[in-house]
């Protein structure tokens, strides 16, 4: 009994051990994982590409056209800066290759077109065709502002001067309805000098002039009829020439002043009656600073000068008629400034709305 209880149990430890050994033998499973995509790193995404067509506003394609291309809003562990540059081929075509997925910026300039930009967002793999209204580039406004220069100014003053007629047929060209007028340059001041005496209206004036002194026999050796009418009439109209150049033109432009009366037109009677008398003999500077009227004493001195060279022997008196015929012109003057701020503004028809000059 007891020896076949020992031969049972080696049987069964044999049969355990058979077992064990085959258990052991036994390869263990594995797990398979699948290897990345040759030439991927874990995490890294697949790069896209970007591309379009650069137009103008008529939809005309624009070659040459320097592109650039930002990328923004990247991960600043992962930064990678992206700052390329492309020109639109000669189809207006361009195109951005193995561009990282992610935010990104173009901006399109041309010359002679205004810069235009455009942002988008570029997903992994993805092919982002831009649209092509995005891209339309409009032509370059550029803002000029044009400013006159003064004698631009002065000459436009001018033209309204001349317009300027007592009754619309008196010339009435030396005088300015615009306090802060532009100086006038020298050849300016010839010009307007030379209008004025060749003005119909000066040759009548002159000419009423001729007749009042035949009428009264004034310069009695020129004689009567028309022989001594033209004379009187000649030497009314180199007065009148010589007056104008000499104290309207030369000396002005020598001595750089304005010959013109500034029209005042405010304040008291009083105050203006002493504004016009005293520009008789002060006036404005090229400056536009006011100091003594040189030109206009000075050229009337002249003008009565001259008047010894044709006027009759016997009624020159050499210095006496220089100081006279000076002494008048500067009287004369006074008066028509006297006449100028009370009454030919409203006699006037054509003179500026306002008193501000206008560039």
């Amino acid at each position: 009994m007891t020896l076949q209880f020992k031969s049972g149990l080696m049987a069964l430890a044999l049969v355990t051990l058979s077992w064990t050994s085959f258990c052991a033998g036994q390869p263990p499973q594995q797990t398979t994982v699948p290897a990345p995509e040759r030439g991927q790193l874990p995490g890294q995404q697949l790069p896209g590409s970007i591309r379009g067509t650069v137009v103008d506003q008529s939809g005309a394609v624009v070659a040459g056209a320097r592109v650039e291309l930002t990328r923004t809003g990247q991960d600043p562990l992962n930064e990678d800066p992206l700052n390329h540059e492309v020109l639109s081929g000669g189809d207006g075509q361009f195109s951005f290759a193995n561009v990282a997925p992610g935010s990104f910026q173009l901006t399109i300039t041309s010359a002679g077109f205004a810069t235009q930009t455009f942002s988008g967002t570029l997903h992994p793999g993805e092919i982002f065709v831009v649209p092509q209204d995005a891209l339309g580039v409009a032509a370059n406004v550029t803002d000029v502002e044009v400013g006159l220069s003064q004698t631009d100014i002065a000459e436009e003053e001018i033209k309204i001067e001349e317009k300027q007629r007592v009754f619309g047929v008196l010339p009435n060209f030396y005088v300015s309805y615009i306090p802060n007028a532009a100086p006038l340059t020298a050849k300016q001041k010839f010009k307007l000098a030379a209008r004025t005496v060749v003005d119909p209206f000066t040759l009548v004036f002159v000419g009423g002039a001729a007749g009042v002194e035949q009428a009264q026999n004034h310069f009695a050796e020129y004689g009567p009829g028309a022989q001594g009418y033209g004379k009187r009439f000649g030497a009314n109209y180199a007065d009148t020439v010589a007056g104008t150049f000499i104290g309207s033109a030369l000396l002005p432009s020598l001595l750089k002043q304005d010959p013109r009366y500034f029209y005042k037109g405010t304040g008291s009677d009083a105050s203006r009656i002493l504004y016009a008398i005293g520009n008789s003999i002060i006036c404005k500077g090229d400056n536009k600073r006011w100091q003594a009227n040189y030109s206009n004493i000075l050229g009337s001195l002249a003008a009565g000068g001259i008047s010894n060279l044709y006027y009759p022997p016997q009624d020159r008196n050499g210095a006496g008629l220089t100081l006279e015929n000076g002494a008048l012109g500067i009287a004369e003057t006074a008066a028509a400034n006297l006449f100028q701020e009370f009454v030919v503004k409203k006699l006037t028809p054509k003179v500026p709305k306002n008193n501000a000059a206008k560039p």
